[in-house]
């Protein structure tokens, strides 16, 4: 099984924290779309005529674009791959674009999955990290999904914006306990290259909050969540019963994958390839039959660090016997070493897996920089 992601790399506006790909303005928006369904055709043979389990159109703000133009891209992976029965098709949506009419739309063309770019319920993060939707269209966003019926939907939330309050980040916890959200993506504000918030740090206009005060944030929503029938099955998602994402499920299960569109990556096991993030770029070189992707060839190396840092973050954990099994003895005798100097109580080993504790949770990112092997 493996899944397709489609990058849609268009927004009103630039939201001060995002590092990804995108355009504000729509001059080349059709042609992009045409180089997309294009570019799906070209690559049919990528994944080796396995069976597509999920769509994933993101971006960018997917949900800008007109329904008919999302509909031509579904029917073109249809048309080129097979597909699982009960496929996963999700479209990334801001809640400033949601209506009643659009939503009624989707579900005609087969979207069975919102993912809904929330962020948060206050609307002073919210004007702060130049978000295009205020608190009320956040709210009145899921409430008109859930009159849809569209019982399968996600809310992303970020919490450690400067000066938020545990208070806060709680509220906007509870708002998704009242509505019975069944799936939440929940990120720690990270400061990346070139977007405004890093301006602002190095100008001094804006101070991070402090990693005690961020990690605390963090054990108040995996208590709060786990309190409330959610599972969480990787660090930043969480989930009630049957409704685990089937797409992110691809990257860290280490699925194959295959992007399209400018800046979309793809993973095939062997290598890693990812398209130039320039629409006119990209748009020419499509239109000459060639994709404009850059990629690399996976070492062993590269294999058990993509393999420790996917799996790590996941419930299920890393299994022991998949490295003993498909690494060499120097990989092996590294991960092992490792693992000793990793803090007891930060890991716990069971059914041959070893697996974050709540405490190592919180230093996930470092316990995976320690695993890494560095050649």
């Amino acid at each position: 099984m493996s899944g397709i992601y489609v990058h849609i790399p268009f927004c009103k506006r630039a939201c001060h924290y995002c590092d990804f790909h995108f355009s504000t303005s729509l001059k080349y928006q059709k042609k992009t779309i045409n180089s997309i369904n294009k570019e799906i055709e070209i690559r049919k043979n990528y994944l080796n005529k396995e069976i597509i389990q999920s769509i994933y159109i993101g971006g960018g703000t997917p949900s800008l674009i007109d329904v008919s133009e999302v509909e031509k891209i579904i029917k073109k992976i249809f048309k080129e791959h097979k597909t699982k029965k009960e496929i996963e098709i999700t479209i990334e949506a801001n809640p400033d674009d949601i209506t009643k009419n659009k939503l009624s739309e989707y579900k005609k063309i087969g979207i069975n999955r919102i993912s809904l770019g929330v962020q948060s319920f206050y609307d002073k993060h919210l004007i702060y990290s130049n978000r295009s939707h205020n608190s009320k269209q956040a709210i009145k966003s899921i409430e008109l999904i859930l009159e849809s019926g569209f019982d399968n939907f996600s809310v992303d939330l970020i919490y450690g914006f400067p000066n938020m309050t545990k208070k806060e980040w709680e509220k906007n916890l509870n708002f998704i306990l009242k509505y019975k959200v069944p799936h939440i993506s929940a990120y720690c504000l990270t400061i990346e290259k070139n977007t405004v918030f890093e301006k602002y740090i190095k100008n001094r206009q804006m101070t991070e909050l402090e990693q005690e005060y961020q990690k605390d944030m963090f054990l108040l929503l995996m208590k709060k969540l786990q309190n409330n029938n959610y599972k969480q099955y990787e660090i930043s998602n969480f989930c009630l019963k049957n409704y685990k994402s089937l797409h992110n499920s691809n990257y860290w299960e280490q699925k194959k994958y295959m992007g399209v569109g400018p800046s979309a990556h793809s993973y095939n096991k062997y290598s890693r390839q990812w398209n130039v993030s320039n629409n006119l770029k990209y748009i020419k070189s499509i239109e000459k039959n060639i994709i404009p992707f850059e990629s690399e060839i996976l070492s062993e190396e590269d294999k058990i660090n993509e393999y420790m840092l996917t799996s790590i973050r996941t419930n299920k954990g890393l299994s022991i016997k998949f490295i003993q099994e498909n690494f060499n003895q120097e990989l092996n005798d590294h991960f092992v070493k490792k693992i000793k100097k990793i803090p007891r109580n930060y890991i716990k080993i069971e059914n041959d897996h070893l697996i974050l504790t709540k405490k190592g949770k919180c230093f996930a990112d470092k316990i995976t920089r320690d695993l890494f092997y560095l050649n």
